[in-house]
């Protein structure tokens, strides 16, 4: 029997408790030992502000941040359990949405799919607007695409422009 063909997938790796560093790097090589992945790609780590409801947070502690890019023969389904039992492992709790927490993991890109469901949105519906999430994902593949919405390199250098001129409003 064939093997099922592989696909790209883009997760977002976050995490504002513990021994952050050390965590998103333990569970991405936990990911890349799982039954169908075939490959798990991580950036370098970044540091961000905490985002709330209420918007971003420096009260809050910062948040380290990477990107995988990982070959897989799962689907968005199957990846996502794989993601939220990875979570599990490395203490995730999940009391309110936007809590802190020792690890987040995301599917922010699977292919050209698109899956909108209850608990599954491909592509993040985020992910355009968050540079934690944009520039790790460049320093990984300069060409990449965000379905439905463009280039990633277009839209990471639009919304640093949109967030420049508005901190130069705001001084």
């Amino acid at each position: 029997m064939p093997e099922p063909a592989s696909v790209a997938a883009v997760l977002a790796f976050g995490a504002n408790l513990g021994e952050r560093a050390q965590t998103i790097r333990d569970a991405a090589t936990e990911l890349a030992s799982s039954p169908g992945i075939i490959s798990v790609r991580l950036s370098s780590l970044l540091e961000s502000v905490a985002v709330t409801p209420a918007g971003p947070s420096p009260e809050e502690p910062a948040y380290l941040n990477a990107v995988a890019l990982v070959q897989t023969t799962l689907t968005p389904r199957q990846l996502l359990q794989t993601a939220l039992r990875i979570e599990q492992q490395f203490g995730r709790v999940r009391t309110q949405r936007w809590a802190a927490r020792t690890l987040d993991i995301d599917i922010v890109a699977f292919a050209d799919v698109r899956v909108s469901e209850p608990d599954l949105v491909v592509p993040h519906p985020q992910a355009a607007h968050r540079l934690f999430v944009l520039s790790p994902w460049l320093e990984l593949d300069p060409e990449a695409t965000l379905a439905g919405v463009g280039r990633v390199a277009d839209i990471a250098a639009a919304l640093t422009a949109t967030e420049t001129r508005e901190a130069e409003v705001a001084r």
